[in-house]
Parts: structure tokens; sequence; C-alpha cells
């Protein structure tokens, strides 16, 4: 992973608006989704960075993440994005593609 540049992470997340999309998210000790899809209609990076990644879902719902501090694209074209602490630690993870993630 590389830290997060927003112009890059913005071609990227564009590259999923209007398909439908696997999501994975998790945030440390609080909440664990794998493989929900969803119709993304909107997708938005704020911040100076940390960041935040907001999705806009089936035309009524969003999903939002805070602390995303680094980013990869896959071999498979996925699109992941995570946040680290100070001490390398992964706190927050979104992973977006166009087939189901691995179980």
């Amino acid at each position: 992973m590389k830290k997060m540049e927003r112009s890059e992470v913005e071609k990227e997340l564009r590259r999923f608006v209007g398909a439908n999309v696997y999501v994975h998210s998790e945030a440390t000790s609080y909440v664990f989704v794998r493989n929900f899809t969803v119709q993304l209609t909107e997708a938005h990076i704020a911040g100076e960075g940390p960041y935040r990644v907001a999705l806009r879902f089936n035309g009524d719902g969003w999903l939002r993440m805070e602390a995303l501090t680094d980013y990869e694209v896959d071999d498979q074209g996925r699109l992941l994005l995570a946040g680290f602490d100070d001490k390398g630690r992964m706190d927050v993870a979104l992973h977006l593609g166009k087939e189901a993630f691995p179980e």
C-alpha cells in the first residue's frame, strides 16, 4: 500500500460509480461487513489526510469511512483503502471490487 493521494484515489473511485460493486468494510473492534453488493451512484473523498470517503449506493444509502491513510489497486482491479494509526496498526478498511471478495 502507499500513502493516499487525493486525486489518484478520486480517479480510482470514479471507476466504480454506476457499477454494481462488492464492498468490504471494517473498523477494528467495531464493525465488519463483507461482500454486500450495491449499485454505487456517487463516491467522494474529503480531507487533507487522513481522508474521508463517502459512497452513495442504490440512490438512497450512504457509507462513510474516516481516517483513511493508504491505498492500493491490486492485480484484480480492486481498490483497497485502509487507515493506519501512528504505530502502523490498521484501524479501518474499505475495499471495492467488481467481483466478490474471497471469504
